[in-house]
């Protein structure tokens, strides 16, 4: 896999190094036992996939080679580049400006723009209307888009399926930037409605069987749909495409649900509901997938309590969060500096989207055995601080030099 350049600063010589170990050893991605930090009064199993995947360090590399490259240019960023708030934060000081907020919304006008200006696209990708725009400005779009591959590649197979006179069904966050992106790319195409989850999947097989009354789609699922959708011929035939950072068993558990009631509704067997039901399980991000598995791996130990880094919004990062707090005391921080002393932290509720202040978070033992993962937006380096700083908590504690001996 391709070695890309992202700021020093970012990366962890321990994390690398453990990382690599485990890659030598495993090179078919088999393994998804975590790796043990032993520390003496506490011990650290770190997943055995975390941080950076391809599409984030693509979009790094290319951001800060952009801003190096350009000196004296104004450079935009559509909005955020990654849902990592020391990442944004360091492209901002490098003099990037971002056109829009996470939702959308205009922090500077597209009028204001000119075709000497850059703009890059981030890694969710963006609208076909934005794409638009920022050509008819005369802007050149290509060289600076660090849409993820694997985005790219569901709106492809969207395209493809569309082709054979299929809809599409996304399952997404609808204000997600990548979730309005990917419908943008589908709608152009087909029919094409987004669903947040398996409450709204139920009701959409509802409307298939008609157990509904049409006249209330639009008041359901009127903001999230193609103009002029048609429950009753734009389901006939579908396939269920996804945001890559939500739950994957989450998907293919909605996938499943509707093939089902597909069955139901047009009394298939098995070799016949490709005519009614497209297979896109190949849509599935192997980065999110593998992350998601290791961290089901991660929770096989009996541990006291997780741990999971990663930006407040991050999508990946809370679906991480979901995964641990279903089986200990989970706490979804940002970085270090949230770990305020031995006995309180600073967390985030992603359910609630409050932050909220845990007090004997640790729990008063000999030994403490502590669940660490991160998103796809967080630096390894801010993974290594957190497990500097837990660890500094204890007495007799052994520190991160000590332990890379066993490593580098």
């Amino acid at each position: 896999m391709k070695q890309f350049t992202i700021p020093i600063r970012y990366r962890s010589p321990l994390i690398a190094a453990i990382k690599q170990k485990r890659k030598a050893a495993d090179k078919l991605k088999k393994d998804f036992t975590p790796t043990l930090l032993d520390m003496g009064p506490v011990r650290f199993f770190l997943a055995r996939h975390f941080g950076f995947c391809y599409g984030v360090e693509n979009a790094i590399e290319i951001a800060f080679q952009t801003v190096e490259n350009n000196p004296g240019k104004q450079i935009f960023l559509l909005s955020e580049m990654i849902h990592n708030p020391f990442v944004n934060e360091d492209l901002i000081n490098s003099g990037v400006q971002f056109l829009m907020d996470t939702k959308g919304n205009n922090l500077i006008p597209f009028e204001s723009l000119t075709s000497e200006d850059i703009v890059i696209i981030p890694a969710f990708g963006t609208t076909i209307e934005i794409e638009n725009r920022l050509k008819n400005i005369g802007i050149q779009i290509e060289q600076y888009n660090t849409t993820c591959p694997f985005v790219e590649k569901v709106w492809n197979r969207a395209e493809q399926i569309s082709e054979k006179g299929y809809s599409i069904v996304v399952h997404g966050k609808p204000t997600h930037e990548e979730t309005r992106a990917t419908f943008s790319h589908s709608d152009v195409h087909t029919p094409t409605i987004v669903i947040n989850d398996m409450a709204e999947a139920i009701v959409l097989g509802e409307f298939i069987l008609e157990k509904r009354n049409s006249i209330d789609f639009t008041s359901l699922f009127g903001d999230r749909c193609s103009k002029g959708f048609d429950v009753g011929k734009d389901l006939v035939r579908f396939g269920v495409v996804n945001q890559t950072t939500m739950l994957a068993t989450d998907t293919q558990a909605i996938a499943d649900y509707l093939k089902q009631i597909v069955i139901e509704k047009y009394k298939l067997d098995d070799a016949s509901v490709g005519l009614h039901f497209a297979d896109t399980r190949d849509t599935l991000c192997y980065a999110t997938n593998d992350n998601q598995t290791a961290v089901k791996s991660l929770l096989t130990i009996n541990a006291d309590l997780a741990i999971v880094i990663g930006g407040r919004n991050s999508s990946n990062s809370s679906h991480l969060v979901e995964l641990c707090e279903a089986h200990m005391p989970t706490y979804f921080i940002e970085s270090s500096s949230d770990l305020l002393s031995n006995r309180e932290l600073k967390a985030y509720n992603w359910r609630t989207h409050e932050e909220y202040f845990k007090t004997d978070f640790l729990p008063n033992k000999l030994v403490v055995d502590i669940l660490i993962t991160s998103g796809a937006s967080c630096p390894d380096a801010i993974v290594q601080d957190t497990i500097e700083k837990l660890s500094s908590f204890f007495t007799n504690s052994k520190t991160i030099d000590d332990i890379s001996k066993d490593w580098v």
